[in-house]
């Protein structure tokens, strides 16, 4: 990542090396081993065609993981690959699309990566230290939760938690962003 972004960017968070990296996203090997060579940087993973990110801090991430676990025992799963980073940011992938419920969306310490937005890939080191899968995509067979899905629980949870006071998340999705 380039800390702290590129003069001017007020996002202080990891950003994609390539100014086009709309337009330079692969999935080859190849291509990502040559840019390896030149620059090794973290990888980060484009959201908003084949999933949608769920970032919430760490408190709310793990009462819903709790749940979720619950849940797939009742027949509704609720599971999915489910990313950590060192500062406490739990990053839930599932099903791309679905904007955030209003109570969701007007809390500042909960971001939906959707298109035009990326979270980094696990094991990316960031300033805080390395990102680790909590649940990896494999213990899911890479299957996505329903958004709507995840989200009920994250709106369940907020009741249970407690009222966190809300923080500027490290990385802001690309409608606060443009806000």
């Amino acid at each position: 990542p380039v800390p702290d972004g590129r003069p001017g960017c007020t996002i202080p968070a990891c950003h994609p090396a390539l100014e086009s990296w709309v337009d330079s996203t692969t999935t080859d090997p190849r291509q990502v081993s040559q840019w390896w060579r030149h620059r090794p940087c973290s990888v980060l993973l484009a959201t908003g065609d084949r999933f949608d990110a769920l970032e919430v801090p760490a408190t709310l991430g793990l009462r819903v993981l709790g749940t979720a676990r619950l849940l797939s025992a009742t027949g509704r799963d609720a599971r999915g690959p489910v990313a950590v980073t060192a500062a406490g940011r739990w990053m839930f992938l599932v099903s791309p699309g679905i904007g955030l419920r209003s109570e969701l969306d007007n809390r500042l310490d909960i971001v939906r990566h959707g298109h035009g937005s990326w979270i980094p890939a696990p094991p990316s080191r960031l300033l805080e230290g390395p990102v680790r899968w909590a649940v990896e995509p494999d213990r899911t067979q890479w299957r996505l939760p329903d958004a709507t899905v995840v989200q009920s629980l994250l709106a369940d949870a907020l009741g249970t938690v407690g009222a966190p006071q809300p923080t500027v998340p490290r990385q802001l999705s690309t409608a606060r962003r443009a806000g």
